[in-house]
C-alpha cells in the first residue's frame, strides 16, 4: 500500500523513520508492504535521505489513485483541515496526530469518512504513544463510562514536577523545559491549558458519544500556581497536577481543564516529568489507568504508524470510530460540578469561618496567608462564598 505524509517536521519525519526501520514487522502486521510514495512540504530538505520523495504540490497526492492512505502531521486547523477534507473526499484514508483539528472538526471529518466508507484515524492525537483511544472504543466497549480524567500535557507536568520536587520557580522550570525541548518558544498552548483542552474534548467525545467543542470547555492553565500553593499541597499530602476531566451527567457532559490538588493516594499523583496518565472510570471495570510518553517524535510516530497499519487492514471496510455532533445543549456547566476546594487568601480565619463554616485550615500555611480546604461544593458556590476574601487562589481537589 502506498501512503503519503503531509508535513515533514518532528512527527512526520518520525513516521518516515519508523516505517523504514520496522518495515518487515509493519508489513507482517498489515499483511502487505507499506511504502511512502510522497512527502508533502513547502520547504526544501537538501541532503535529506528522503529528498527524492518530497513534493510541494498537494494535488499530486490528492489525484494519485495509488495513494490509499495519507498521514497528516501539519498541525493546526488551516491547511491541515483543507488537505484532510480533500483527501477524504477523494476516497483516501487519513491518519493524524493533530489534536486541534480532531477537537475542532472531528465530527465533520468522521462523517465524510463514513459517507466514503473509509477511515479517519487519530490514535496519536491524545497521549502520544499511549494506547488510549482504541482501548476506550474496543476493550472498554462493554462499560458505561462515567468519568475520564488525566494529565494530558507533558510540558505542564514537567514544570509542576520541578516546582514540587526541587522547589524550582515557575519561570525557571519553564525555561528548563524550553531548553530541553519539552516546551515551545511560545508555550502558551501548554501552560494556559489549551493543549489539554483539545485532548479532553476528544476523550469526552469517544467516551460519551457526542462532540465536545473546545469553546465549551472552561480552561485554566498553571500560570497562577505559586510556590506557596505547592508547599501547602504537600502539607495535606497532595500534589498539584493540571488535569483535563469529563464527567457524564445523564445526556450531558461537564468537561474542564484546571490545576487540581491530587491526593498522594491517587495513582495519578505519581505521574511525573513529561509523562502522561489517563484514568477511565467504567461502571463494570472501575478505574483503569493508562500511562506513558504523551509526546515526542517516536512515541507519537509509533501511534501514527499503528493507525496506518489499521487503515491497511480495513481498506475494504470502514473501521467504526466516531460520535454524534454536540453543542451547548449537551454541556453540563462545569461550574456546577461539586468538589472539595483548596483556597489561599489574605483573609483572617474568622472571616473564612463566617463564610465557609466547616473549612479545614492548613496549619502553618506558606506565604504568610490563610489556606484551607472546603467541604464538597460547586465552583459557583465557592466563588460566591470567597468573593469577599482578599487576593484568593482557588484550586479544585481530587481525592
Amino acid at each position: 500500500m502506498f501512503i503519503a505524509i503531509l508535513g515533514f517536521g518532528t512527527v512526520g519525519s518520525g513516521v518516515m523513520e519508523v516505517i523504514e526501520k520496522n518495515a518487515d514487522r509493519i508489513a507482517q502486521n498489515a499483511a502487505q508492504e507499506i511504502k511512502v510514495k510522497y512527502i508533502v512540504d513547502v520547504r526544501d530538505f537538501p541532503g535529506n535521505p528522503y529528498e527524492s520523495l518530497i513534493v510541494k504540490d498537494f494535488s499530486v497526492v490528492e489525484n494519485d489513485p495509488e495513494v490509499k492512505t495519507v498521514v497528516e502531521t501539519i498541525g493546526g486547523t488551516g491547511v491541515a483541515y483543507d488537505f484532510t477534507r480533500r483527501c477524504l473526499l477523494a476516497g483516501k484514508n487519513v491518519v493524524t496526530s493533530n489534536k486541534e483539528l480532531v477537537a475542532t472538526h472531528g465530527h465533520e471529518l468522521i462523517e465524510i469518512a463514513k459517507q466514503k466508507n473509509i477511515n479517519y484515524l487519530f490514535e496519536a492525537s491524545v497521549g502520544g504513544g499511549i494506547p488510549i483511544l482504541r482501548p476506550i472504543t474496543q476493550c472498554l466497549a462493554a462499560n458505561k463510562i462515567d468519568d475520564v480524567y488525566g494529565i494530558l500535557n507533558g510540558t505542564t507536568n514537567y514544570i509542576l514536577t520541578e516546582m514540587i520536587a526541587n522547589g524550582t520557580s515557575f519561570d525557571d522550570a519553564l525555561k528548563a523545559a524550553q531548553k530541553m525541548g519539552y516546551a515551545e518558544a511560545d508555550p502558551t498552548a501548554d501552560i494556559e491549558g489549551h493543549d489539554a483542552c483539545r485532548k479532553i474534548c476528544i476523550l469526552s467525545a469517544l467516551c460519551f458519544g457526542r462532540h465536545m467543542y473546545p469553546q465549551d470547555v472552561p480552561t485554566q492553565g498553571i500560570t497562577g500556581v505559586k510556590a506557596a500553593d505547592v508547599e501547602n499541597a504537600s502539607r495535606i499530602d497532595c500534589k498539584i497536577k493540571l488535569l483535563g476531566r469529563a464527567i457524564h451527567y445523564g445526556d450531558k457532559v461537564a468537561a474542564y481543564v484546571a490545576p487540581h490538588l491530587v491526593s498522594r493516594r491517587n495513582l495519578i499523583s505519581s505521574v511525573e516529568g513529561v509523562m502522561n496518565g489517563i484514568v477511565v472510570r467504567g461502571n463494570a471495570i472501575g478505574d483503569v489507568m493508562f500511562y506513558g510518553a504523551g509526546a515526542g517524535k517516536y512515541p507519537t510516530a509509533s501511534a501514527v504508524v499503528a493507525d496506518v497499519i489499521d487503515a491497511a487492514k480495513h481498506l475494504a471496510a470502514r473501521k467504526y470510530i466516531g460520535w454524534e455532533d454536540g453543542g451547548p445543549e449537551y454541556v453540563y456547566p462545569a461550574e456546577l460540578v461539586e468538589s472539595r476546594w483548596y483556597v489561599r487568601c489574605g483573609a483572617e480565619e474568622s472571616a473564612v469561618k463566617a463564610a465557609f463554616g466547616d473549612a479545614e485550615f492548613i496549619d502553618g500555611a506558606a506565604g504568610g496567608q490563610c489556606a484551607f480546604v472546603t467541604g464538597s461544593m460547586s465552583k459557583k458556590a465557592v466563588d460566591e462564598l470567597a468573593a469577599g476574601l482578599d487576593a484568593r487562589t482557588v484550586l479544585r481537589m481530587l481525592d
